[in-house]
């Protein structure tokens, strides 16, 4: 059965998306509830799969990890060894911190995270080592202007 979220329990997530970290007692007070009412709220959430971790959000720059790229990819391929081979390789590799598989022209976008041009030229030669792919370009991101975790409920 699907958990019926209220706005008690869009208080406590909104909370939790701005700072997990914050003890039960600031998220009770944030969300207007006594402390063990706001616990056994959290444990529901859990439970319900709705909150699946809680996380740190690091800084790539200061882990010399500067260099954000959008990987565009196409492939010829389809069929289920290609698919299983794709998900390994993108799985393996720690680069990749987002991948999608896309409806329209793009089969699939990745979002990777390398220090500088030269290591994603590496990465890129690891990558297409694993699988072949038909056609993969990169976008550089200059300037991140909106980048978050938080849903909009």
């Amino acid at each position: 059965m699907a958990h019926s979220i209220d706005e008690i329990d869009r208080r406590i997530l909104r909370a939790l998306q701005g700072d997990a970290s914050d003890s039960i007692d600031t998220l009770a007070e944030k969300a207007g509830m006594s402390r063990n009412a706001c616990w056994r709220r959290v444990k529901l959430l859990e439970e319900a799969g709705i909150i699946r971790r809680r996380v740190a959000l690091l800084d790539p720059e200061a882990l010399g990890l500067g260099l954000l790229v959008l990987v565009l990819i196409r492939t010829k391929e389809h069929g289920t060894d290609w698919l299983e081979k794709f998900d390994r390789a993108v799985r393996s590799m720690p680069e990749i911190i987002g991948a999608y598989r896309m409806a329209g022209d793009l089969d699939y976008v990745l979002k990777v995270r390398v220090a500088s041009v030269k290591d994603y030229d590496r990465f890129y030669q690891r990558l297409i080592a694993k699988v072949p792919l038909q056609d993969i370009s990169a976008s550089f991101v200059m300037d991140e202007i909106k980048e978050t975790h938080e849903l909009p409920i």
